[in-house]
């Protein structure tokens, strides 16, 4: 089983580009973040012609989630992150696909900081620390997935220097970070490469793709029962060079198919 992270940064000004790599690489389950669109301006039936079942929450011009599973419907299981029911801003989708509970989560970006929107974001990343210990204690299957915001290491950005002040590398956002991967998630992308120099983002100013001055902004996380099943992970970096490409790349994992006789059913997934 493959997994797929992609923020398309507008999924209908990206089309093309999402519809392409969908059929070059043909995810199984696919994470889209930056929608950019209200729910009605979603493009589920250019989705259903390439093959995948959709579930959306979108935003009018910002923020918005997707999860696209190849042959079937992903089942919903949760919409919006738990833990502020005043917060309205269209982050977090939950579904269950192939018997493994995929969240997909496009967390805030935090700038400028500090301010308001980097106290957003750490009250978030408490939020979803939280509710993810709840999902460790249910022993289930699960994929947290998406653009976290965050550069976890200096191995992780092309400077360490130019970002120290910045949301997406401050010290507190990065332990908040290190904090929930603790509770015993693996980051499959950095597991795999230990020491390896991989970015999802590159900047559409100052010439970074050129310079390949990148930061790895995007991550997938497995719980224990998920993470034995790890084969490999990667980004597809070329994607970036397309025309009217995102600035982000597509990131992904295969998993080992689960041997029958240890297949985990999802029954009644966690409450709304």
């Amino acid at each position: 089983m493959k997994i797929a992270s992609f923020n398309v940064n507008g999924v209908n000004g990206r089309l093309p580009v999402l519809l392409r790599w969908l059929s070059e690489t043909a995810p199984d389950i696919v994470c889209l973040q930056e929608l950019k669109a209200p729910g009605e301006r979603f493009p589920c039936r250019d989705i259903e012609r390439a093959g995948y079942g959709a579930i959306w929450y979108g935003q009018k011009s910002w923020n918005g989630v997707a999860i696209l599973a190849r042959g079937t419907d992903p089942i919903e299981t949760r919409r919006g992150l738990p833990g502020d029911p005043d917060d309205h801003q269209s982050r977090y989708i939950e579904a269950a696909v192939g018997g493994i509970l995929v969240g997909c989560l496009y967390l805030p970006n935090g700038n400028p900081a500090p301010g308001p929107k980097l106290d957003y974001k750490l009250r978030w990343l408490e939020r979803l620390t939280h509710y993810c210990a709840e999902l460790m204690d249910l022993g289930l299957p699960v994929a947290m997935v998406g653009d976290y915001n965050v550069i976890p290491t200096d191995l992780d950005v092309y400077n360490p220097e130019r970002w120290r002040d910045d949301a997406l590398f401050l010290p507190e956002v990065r332990s908040a970070f290190q904090a929930l991967v603790a509770q015993g998630w693996t980051d499959c992308l950095r597991h795999i490469h230990p020491d390896a120099r991989i970015y999802t983002f590159w900047d559409y100013f100052r010439n970074a793709w050129g310079r390949d001055a990148g930061l790895r902004l995007d991550h997938l996380l497995l719980s224990p029962v998920l993470a034995g099943r790890l084969m490999s992970a990667d980004a597809d970096k070329a994607v970036r060079s397309w025309e009217k490409a995102s600035d982000h790349a597509p990131v992904w994992i295969e998993l080992a198919d689960a041997e029958e006789g240890d297949r985990r059913e999802l029954q009644g997934a966690p409450p709304r």
